[in-house]
């Protein structure tokens, strides 16, 4: 009997309680960073309030003395981590970054998001792939459908795993341990608080629920969710096992409405498409070579000795290099050493052992059994990646846009194309206090051939060899505009910003001289985040 079939068995029986409590959490090691528990306590506070908080609310919600969070802020700010916004502190897209370690070296949503999206068009419901997280389960790909009522769960919402249709097929897999931490959570968070991505529970449902859905789908090899997120909400999941262990790498989720599916339905209907899907993913991961070994990067923490002597006691630099380790990791570099570790950032090994301690206690890396290589958890997607990936491209560009505004004291604006080719629709303006400036309504359409960002949108080889598009009154009478190009990770063109102000009495060569290096300053800053955030998934253009 093939191994995972055995354990099936053995998983439909019911569930024990283990006969002794558990150890008890121990605090944080000796050799803990504490400046980096710290940093990370902010990053999750700003998450779980959907990616803003003013500094005195993260006061407040991380205990932190005022002066502590100010240094903690001013630090995840130099690194591009945070934007501060007057008395708010804002998540910024590079943060990504982080999750993009975690998700690049898990190597899942490459191999298979493929086979999610295709299921997800053939059947028009919305489809996920998750993976387990302690005692819930947290997704790693969304392909959702734009529909009034469409899923709004995000890649790295955690949820609760007895609320949801993958959990049972995670705990088919639970040890008596991991079941009484499930309890002991559910007697101490009975509405679900500490799950912000689900609506808190009203009604409170006899753990022995749980325990015979898992049964049931260690028996049936899926499971469903009826209604139990939300009222209307139902679910049908199976699970993508691994070639090498048999256990489930993830589970794929479609994911529907009660207007347009029971429980039931969904078992009947949509459970056939689901398992074959499942079955060519898990074809795609026998098939996947072995992940080559990529070259790793060198010095990745040797900026931060020269932001603090810039920046002195205001910048946290252990903070600084112990986040940097995260990035250490990614494709083809799912495991590493210590050595390996030290040699990417450029950190001695005392200091690179020290900020795997405390990574490890914050449960975001975890040492392999004879603790010699250390790899990412699905935790590393706590710090920032569920706001972070619903952010549309006009959300990404607004704070790129007010920077250059301010910059040139003119009207700044970002557009795309429209479906035709033939018109450009504004999506993004930031003004200034001028009398007299391009004013221009978002979700207006112009035509592109009479517009400096249509010309760059669909340029002719002379625009697309000097990479921007200048246009003086062809619009209207006295307005120039200099555009250029927004490329995204792949080098295609997605949008366009440009500067617009009245022609008076300067002359188009002074506008270039005065204009262009900026714009483009803007442009790279804008699609380095639009790297980060598109990383994996689709940016909404709009």
């Amino acid at each position: 009997m093939p191994a995972e079939t055995t354990h099936d068995v053995r998983a439909a029986a019911a569930v024990p309680a283990p006969e002794t409590d558990p150890p008890a959490e121990a605090g944080p090691p000796a050799e803990a960073v504490t400046p980096l528990l710290r940093g990370i306590a902010v990053l999750r506070e700003l998450t779980e309030a959907d990616g803003v908080l003013s500094l005195s609310g993260l006061e407040r919600a991380t205990g932190l003395a005022r002066s502590t969070v100010d240094r903690v802020t001013t630090t995840l700010a130099r690194m591009g981590y945070v934007r501060p916004d007057g008395r708010d502190v804002t998540l910024a897209p590079r943060l990504s970054e982080l999750g993009n370690a975690y998700l690049a070296a898990l190597r899942l949503p490459d191999l298979l998001s493929g086979r999610a999206d295709a299921l997800a068009d053939a059947l028009d419901e919305s489809v996920s792939l998750a993976v387990a997280d302690g005692d819930g389960i947290r997704f790693i790909h969304q392909a959702t459908r734009r529909r009034a009522m469409s899923l709004s769960f995000r890649i790295g919402d955690l949820l609760p795993a007895e609320r949801t249709a993958p959990g049972p097929l995670f705990a088919t897999r639970w040890t008596d341990a991991d079941w009484h931490r499930w309890r002991a959570r559910r007697a101490s968070d009975p509405r679900d608080e500490r799950f912000p991505a689900v609506p808190p529970r009203h009604r409170t449902t006899p753990d022995e629920d749980f325990t015979r859905r898992t049964a049931r789908a260690a028996a049936d090899g899926f499971a469903l969710d009826d209604q139990l997120i939300e009222p209307g909400l139902v679910a049908v999941s199976a699970p993508v096992r691994d070639p090498r262990t048999g256990r489930p790498a993830c589970v794929a989720n479609v994911v529907s409405h009660t207007s347009r599916h029971t429980a039931a339905g969904l078992r009947d209907t949509l459970l056939p498409a689901l398992l074959e899907t499942v079955a060519s993913m898990e074809a795609d991961l026998r098939a996947a070579p072995a992940g080559e070994p990529v070259a790793a990067p060198t010095g990745l923490a040797t900026w931060t000795g020269a932001s603090k002597q810039e920046l002195g006691r205001g910048f946290v630099e252990s903070l600084a290099r112990g986040l940097t380790v995260l990035t250490a990791f990614g494709e083809g570099r799912s495991a590493l050493t210590l050595t390996d570790v030290a040699k990417a950032t450029g950190l001695a090994r005392a200091t690179a052992r020290r900020a795997l301690l405390t990574h490890e206690y914050a449960g975001l890396i975890t040492p392999s059994p004879d603790h010699r290589t250390f790899a990412l958890t699905p935790q590393v997607l706590s710090l920032g990646f569920p706001p972070l990936s619903g952010l549309s491209l006009p959300q990404i560009a607004q704070p790129h846009l007010e920077a250059l505004a301010a910059q040139v004291h003119e009207t700044v604006s970002l557009a795309v194309l429209s479906a035709s080719g033939a018109e450009i629709q504004y999506t993004g303006r930031a003004t200034t206090g001028r009398v007299m400036s391009a004013r221009v309504t978002l979700g207006t359409r112009l035509p592109a051939a009479a517009t400096s960002l249509g010309r760059v949108l669909r340029p002719s080889p002379e625009t697309r060899l000097q990479g921007y598009a200048l246009t003086d009154g062809e619009l209207e009478a006295g307005l120039r505009s200099l555009a250029v190009p927004v490329r995204d990770r792949t080098g295609r063109t997605v949008a366009a910003i440009d500067v617009s102000m009245h022609a008076a009495d300067r002359t188009p060569e002074w506008f270039l001289t005065e204009f262009l290096p900026p714009l483009r300053a803007t442009a790279t800053s804008l699609e380095a985040d639009l790297s980060a955030a598109g990383r994996f998934r689709r940016i909404p253009p709009t």
